[in-house]
């Protein structure tokens, strides 16, 4: 898989005049845009009547709908708009067309443009992309584009519920930057320090611009970009996701499939994570204000999880996907008594490093301020949910990925069932 950085990165009111010169400097003459129906307005129309207007060879992957899901059907459609010539993609739109884009020019061995239509998603400059395969969400390993040019105009006039959710997809990385660290703590993960830092850092500087993206100027909708776009970079200088995604991604994850099986309108990603990472917040402030004597109580009556009623569990949830998420899930799964015994002591081992952990979270008051100031739902019922989606998600959420969460924390914890 590529790890190679956008040679460019443009932020600026000359979109498409950078779009134009990157392609002539770097001989790339035949090109495939794809866009939707409202990227296609915004910019995807001026882009390729600007390109075919300069000479180039273009051809069109046109989504004729508003909200394209990142799935198979998707992906083949793009697929089919190619021809034998290698062609240069350029992805016009958000995060779905983006990952859309990612994985039909990396397998078919073409390079990528990406011109964000909204900064609504940190997947621009990421090598992965999560794509919806047979009900299920996974991600697909491809590459990063070779240019990201965005046009600040257009970034500024986006739906604000779309600024909102890139927003929330920032500030979710105060709970995705702690499992990391937590995963690390007592389950023995991977990690890397600085990784950790760099991406704590792309929360901060959001929500210190919080103001100003809720107002949509182009001082705070650039800032936002840039942390979307640097928390892509720090992804690609991980090797996955990791970094940049955990309890609250869980949550999005298995509600985002749930609305899709059910054939219902979709909720924007970063929508459902920021909101998410609020419950994962609630978890964190527990965990702040439990003792060591309390976390070795509630450890020693903690009981390893019968398998059986774990499979059955996954299965009446996950229903035709069960035998994959089982697959996903076998490191916990398929603990043994031993296994269990020794993750309760590793917790109890690094309590004070979990709590200082813990103390990296903000509290889920500030978090809830932070997306009301930029307009993003803080309720269930504001995100379009019910509570009984909450309960599910909140139960079952975790089954999704083997890394350990502060989710996976409450459950040894006893805390939560």
């Amino acid at each position: 898989m590529s790890k190679i950085r956008p040679q460019l990165v443009t932020i600026d009111q000359d979109a498409i005049n950078h779009l134009l010169k990157f392609c002539k400097e770097n001989q790339l003459h035949d090109l495939l845009v794809v866009s939707d129906r409202n990227t296609r307005r915004v910019l995807g129309q001026r882009v390729e009547e600007a390109l075919k207007g300069a000479g180039f060879d273009v051809k069109s992957a046109f989504f004729d709908e508003d909200e394209p899901v990142a799935d198979g059907e998707h992906v083949m459609h793009v697929l089919l708009a190619c021809d034998r010539k290698p062609r240069t993609f350029i992805a016009i739109g958000g995060g779905t067309i983006t990952d859309i884009t990612r994985v039909v020019s990396h397998r078919t061995r073409c390079e990528f443009i990406s011109m964000p239509t909204a900064p609504s998603v940190d997947a621009y400059a990421s090598i992965g992309a999560p794509l919806i395969i047979n009900g299920v969400k996974i991600s697909i390993w491809a590459h990063a584009p070779i240019a990201i040019i965005a046009d600040i105009d257009v970034l500024c006039n986006s739906p604000r519920a779309m600024i909102a959710a890139g927003f929330g997809d920032m500030i979710a990385k105060y709970t995705s930057v702690a499992d990391f660290r937590l995963g690390a703590l007592v389950w023995n993960e991977p990690f890397d320090p600085e990784i950790a830092d760099r991406m704590a850092q792309t929360a901060i500087i959001s929500a210190q611009n919080a103001e100003k993206i809720g107002s949509g100027s182009a001082e705070g909708v650039k800032a936002l970009l840039e942390q979307l776009i640097e928390s892509g970079y720090i992804m690609l200088d991980f090797g996955n996701s990791r970094p940049a995604s955990g309890t609250e991604h869980h949550y999005s994850h298995l509600w985002e499939m749930k609305l899709l099986q059910e054939g219902r309108h979709g909720i924007l990603h970063g929508a459902k994570t920021g909101f998410a990472t609020t419950l994962g917040a609630e978890m964190y402030e527990t965990v702040r204000n439990m003792s060591r004597s309390e976390a070795s109580d509630r450890l020693e009556a903690s009981n390893l999880p019968n398998r059986d009623a774990e499979v059955a569990k996954i299965r009446t949830v996950y229903g035709q996907l069960a035998d994959e998420v089982i697959a996903t899930h076998k490191g916990f799964v398929n603990m043994t008594e031993a296994q269990y015994d020794q993750l309760k002591q590793n917790i109890l081992d690094h309590w004070e490093e979990v709590q200082a952990v813990a103390a990296t979270v903000p509290s889920p008051a500030e978090l809830v301020q932070m997306l009301k100031t930029v307009g993003g739902p803080t309720t269930i019922a504001e995100l379009g949910l019910s509570e009984e989606e909450y309960q599910l998600a909140d139960e079952n959420a975790h089954y999704l990925r083997e890394r350990f969460t502060v989710r996976k924390l409450m459950r040894v914890l006893g805390e939560k069932s």
